[in-house]
């Protein structure tokens, strides 16, 4: 089930080298403390003592930790893309041909933006704070490193040449799904496979190649 907005993040654990739980340091509690913030109550109502109470610690630490709120909202949305990515990476490696791949990277992003209750909160509510970097401009910079990360992860199944052409049109696919779930006559439900799958080979794979085997 997608978590709600007032939901709290799901945060890691933090494991020694030993495999041994430890403290998590302050950068940590900072970063899961604004996470927790931003789905109470918006990033737009942000403010260091709101994220240094929920961390436990002083409003002087976090400055000198991040520098300001800028630097400190900048640290968490790099770690959590860095996340996104990793799990993205998972998800691919299992898959055995290139319509596994795109079904486990599209359904693994619908479930990873599903269950992130601080975007979602700000999806919901701060739409005005997300669309620069979806539309015009921001969304070509967003399609471009979209590409690069998603890239490696169909090398397996796709000549050099073609890994970055390939990883930018199943992020635009996704991308436009998110944003208009409704959009076609048959809508397409991100986070069930069964559901991604047919759309994949419908629509996705022609658009890589029409050459390319698919699943029977």
């Amino acid at each position: 089930m997608p978590a709600s907005p007032s939901d709290p993040p799901v945060v890691s654990v933090p494991i020694d080298g030993r495999g041994a739980e430890r403290e998590p340091t302050i950068r940590e509690r900072a970063v899961a403390a604004t996470l927790t913030c931003i789905a109470r109550h918006g990033l737009a109502k942000l403010t260091v003592d709101d994220v240094a109470r929920e961390a436990a610690c002083g409003r002087a630490t976090l400055y000198r930790e991040f520098g300001s709120k800028r630097a400190l909202v900048a640290t968490v949305v790099g770690l959590e893309a860095e996340r996104v990515v990793a799990a993205l990476r998972d998800a691919a490696t299992a898959a055995e041909t290139l319509e596994d791949a795109v079904v486990a990277v599209l359904v693994t992003a619908a479930t990873e933006v599903d269950s992130h209750a601080a975007l979602r909160f700000v999806a919901a509510f701060e739409p005005e704070l997300l669309l620069p970097y979806l539309t015009f401009s921001g969304a070509d910079r967003f399609l471009a490193w979209s590409a690069a990360q998603l890239a490696p992860m169909f090398s397996r199944f796709v000549p050099p040449t073609d890994t970055e052409r390939v990883a930018e049109w199943v992020a635009r696919v996704g991308l436009v799904l998110w944003c208009s779930p409704t959009a076609s006559s048959t809508p397409v439900v991100l986070g069930d496979p069964s559901s991604v799958r047919p759309f994949v080979r419908q629509f996705v794979l022609p658009g890589i190649s029409p050459a390319l085997p698919t699943r029977g």
